[in-house]
């Protein structure tokens, strides 16, 4: 069995869609019919996250922790107890592609770190063209790249138990896991062949994490070009 986790803080907006792509990724033939099953991690939601996602058709984990790390920790142990062979991570702001779970195992690594891409820069209005170029000036979406992205992250159950699993961090979880993969010896995949698109929204989930590093990214931009343009403000 496949396992995936989404770990999702109050995102009633975004997930249904998210769902629906990991299900059909989750269809692809080459998987050749083996059982995925979805974890959605309902962490401290004061929305509609948790009845969308079961709606859905998630299972649906709610913790009260308010932190990434911990709820991606939840959903991987829930899942390892129910006898997943390889566990896939995403984020309720981003759409997986069709292909995107066969990718992660047509690889034969014991982890895979893939890449993100953005469509849609609009969020950040008169800044979205200055995102737009630094994304595309520091981002190597190739292969044998090293970017890590809990959004796009796969490793396989004995790797994940052998590394220890996440760390209850409110960022960089996700980079924790793999510094820890790499210590124990795994075989890593730094693939952009697992496709995902994410969001570059203005409102960061987890301090750290790759809203907050847009926002930043942002701000320094603006700074060193222009001094005098009022600020940004600091990234929620």
């Amino acid at each position: 069995m496949i396992g995936v986790v989404v770990p999702a803080h109050n995102e009633q907006d975004v997930l249904v869609e998210c769902i629906d792509r990991i299900f059909q990724a989750a269809r692809d033939a080459r998987l050749v019919a083996e059982t995925v099953e979805l974890v959605v991690v309902a962490d401290s939601c004061t929305d509609n996250t948790s009845v969308l996602a079961a709606q859905a058709g998630a299972t649906v984990l709610t913790v009260q922790a308010r932190n990434v790390g911990a709820a991606r920790a939840a959903g991987a142990e829930h899942l390892l107890a129910r006898g997943a062979r390889w566990l896939a991570f995403t984020d309720a702001d981003t759409l997986v592609s069709p292909g995107w779970l066969a990718e992660q195992l047509a690889l034969q690594a014991d982890a895979v770190c893939g890449t993100v891409g953005v469509e849609d820069w609009s969020p950040h209005g008169e800044h979205a063209d200055l995102l737009r170029s630094h994304f595309e000036q520091t981002y190597f979406d190739v292969d044998a790249h090293r970017h890590v992205h809990g959004a796009n992250l796969g490793v396989s159950a004995a790797a994940y138990r052998r590394a220890g699993g996440f760390d209850h961090l409110s960022c960089s979880e996700d980079v924790e896991l793999v510094s820890a993969l790499e210590a124990c010896g795994a075989r890593i995949a730094w693939s952009c062949r697992p496709r995902v698109t994410t969001s570059a929204r203005r409102v960061a989930r987890a301090p750290g994490g790759f809203a907050d590093a847009l926002l930043k990214a942002v701000a320094q931009r603006l700074a060193a070009a222009a001094p005098h343009l009022p600020s940004l403000g600091t990234p929620s």
